[in-house]
């Protein structure tokens, strides 16, 4: 079990790892070696997760996130393999982590009685200012 937070925990048989061919500079190493990893997490099949959660993770997935229900996450920072798996794993970890975050429900307020007098009137004042601009003429 991986530990996301105190109260969800991932199954390691719930992600599917596959190395891939890695693409960029690195000579005949990219070529001979498969170090980038690409991690598959099945959303709908986790049961650890409530629904608003899981409802927060395919939003915040994107285009990560498949028809099927299905992230998928490449790493190829680095030129391990190990690496790249953890830094996979870590980044679905923190996708989970952020989604695990109940957003603030925000409450109606209104503007106190001081504040809208101040309001109305910075704007007769600068009203006033802009009055006193007009057009100068002069008798001359």
């Amino acid at each position: 079990m991986i530990p996301v937070t105190p109260t969800i925990a991932l199954d390691e048989a719930d992600i599917e790892e596959q190395f891939i061919r890695a693409s960029g500079p690195g000579g005949q190493n990219v070529n001979k070696v498969e170090t980038s990893v690409q991690l598959r997490f099945n959303t709908q099949g986790l049961s650890g997760l409530d629904e608003g959660v899981r409802h927060r993770l395919t939003a915040l997935a994107g285009r990560r996130l498949n028809r099927d229900g299905v992230i998928v996450i490449t790493a190829d920072r680095f030129r391990t393999r190990e690496r790249n798996r953890a830094d996979a794993l870590e980044r679905l970890v923190d996708l989970i982590r952020q989604a695990s975050v109940r957003p603030k429900t925000r409450r109606k307020t209104r503007p106190s009685k001081s504040a809208r007098t101040k309001r109305t009137d910075s704007k007769t004042q600068r009203g006033q200012l802009k009055r006193t601009r007009g057009s100068y003429s002069s008798d001359d």
